[in-house]
């Protein structure tokens, strides 16, 4: 982590800690990145110039979209005459890429910057979703767009593990378990922790992947669907492209509470590696986040960043003081601000 780093502190610089936290680092102040925005537009204005779709770059992201979808689908009606380990072997390897691919450009989506009107933005979440086989597009902009606002904030921020995790993963191997699993926690969490009334786009959503998902079946059999929910599964798991769940927020170093990577993986996933620009401009599409960057380096030269998300997993299981209970947290009479 940090200029030159490698994904944690250098062991001069490690706080001296033998066990692993039991609470959350709590904070008194609302999430950084509003005010920063502040700071930033006042010192750089020039930067608003950057928000909303790209009129030239978007129309190949939407192309992208639909070309990753269709050669997912067709990779899927390919299996049936596969072997398991092969086919277990192209999930891991091609189809984990493809589908993760997918599920950030969901997070694109979400934030409405393929198309200036947000229903066309749904239905494009709707045609990514589809090859995940799992229907979440429309519940994640929801949760997603909550924990832009309330990060951080108990109760509202559901990027944040519960108390349940934050107590049960305190070993390497339950931490190797959560890892593998963390797409499982990610999109469970809320349903327990802050349950919404489902409404009528997330019953389309619902009704359109269980349509594909037994169009699949029917036409090219069980193993084009299990290898669309392997690709998933392990996609966001023990995966490279999937240390950024983990590279996001987990605190690394005291004081930070964001964090970005500017490794070659940002190439397959969007840039949500730059996740501190994406925070501090959510209306920036990725494809242009690291002009904010180049127009402000006073504002993120300074701050600690990781340089592989596969060590970033690998610190996570093998440093007994991080966690679960690694997040910043703050209590839900912290008003966020939303400007």
């Amino acid at each position: 982590m940090g200029r030159g780093g490698d994904g944690g502190l250098l062991p001069s610089e490690a706080p001296e800690k033998s066990l692993m936290a039991t609470d959350f680092f709590w904070s008194e102040t609302d999430e950084p990145h509003a005010t920063r925005r502040k700071q930033i537009l006042a010192a750089h204005p020039e930067i608003r110039d950057l928000f909303g779709p790209d009129p030239w770059a978007l129309p190949q992201a939407r192309e992208s979209i639909v070309a990753v979808v269709l050669l997912q689908t067709w990779t899927a009606s390919c299996m049936q005459e596969v072997g398991w380990p092969i086919l277990l072997a192209l999930s891991y390897c091609f189809g984990a890429i493809l589908n993760h691919n997918l599920f950030l450009a969901i997070h694109e989506l979400s934030h409405n910057l393929a198309f200036s009107t947000p229903i066309y933005n749904r239905f494009l979440g709707l045609f990514a979703n589809l090859p995940i086989s799992i229907p979440m597009s429309i519940t994640f902009q929801k949760y997603h767009l909550e924990h832009h606002r309330f990060q951080g904030v108990e109760g509202f921020d559901m990027d944040i593990p519960s108390y349940a995790e934050g107590h049960v993963v305190t070993n390497i191997f339950m931490k190797v378990l959560w890892v593998i699993c963390q797409l499982f926690f990610y999109a469970l969490r809320p349903l327990f922790l802050n349950p919404k009334t489902p409404g009528l786009w997330e019953v389309s959503n619902f009704v359109t992947q269980i349509g594909f998902d037994a169009a699949l079946v029917y036409f090219f059999g069980w193993k084009s669907l299990v290898y669309l929910v392997l690709s998933t599964f392990l996609g966001g798991g023990m995966h490279p492209v999937a240390g950024h769940f983990i590279a996001e927020h987990y605190v690394f170093m005291e004081g930070q509470e964001t964090y970005s990577y500017y490794g070659p993986l940002n190439l397959v996933t969007w840039n949500v590696g730059y996740h501190v620009e994406h925070h501090d401009f959510p209306r920036i599409p990725g494809c242009k986040l690291y002009r904010v960057r180049q127009i402000a380096p006073e504002f993120y030269d300074h701050l600690a960043s990781h340089s592989s998300w596969t060590h970033v997993i690998y610190k996570y299981i093998t440093d007994p003081t991080v966690g679960p209970f690694s997040r910043t947290v703050r209590k839900s009479n912290v008003i966020p601000k939303t400007d």
